[in-house]
């Protein structure tokens, strides 16, 4: 049982018991979720923002994997700012 539940999101269990504060920039919220696998940090999170009442979500999850999970969340909070910019704010249209 434990292989499937590496596998099939025991990882989404443990992140949603934490406290994930958002980065705002640039009127979308940047949540930094790295993901632990095999001893590394995998670059995850997502991108939110309300538009017209509505919470839009971003979600994306890199090949990337970093030994600290503070430098997988700084990656993906750099990644995640570089995205919205090069959109031009336009990721949900």
């Amino acid at each position: 049982m434990g292989l499937f539940s590496r596998l099939f999101g025991s990882n989404q269990k443990e992140q949603s018991s934490k406290d994930i504060q958002p980065e705002e920039y640039k009127g979308f919220l940047i949540y930094q979720e790295a993901q632990a696998e095999g001893g590394q940090f995998r670059i995850a999170g997502r991108i939110t923002k309300n538009i017209e009442g509505e919470v839009r979500e971003h979600r994306f999850i890199r090949s990337d994997v970093l030994a600290s999970e503070s430098d997988a969340n700084e990656f993906m909070l750099a990644k995640a700012k570089m995205f919205i910019d090069q959109t031009k704010g336009d990721i949900f249209t």
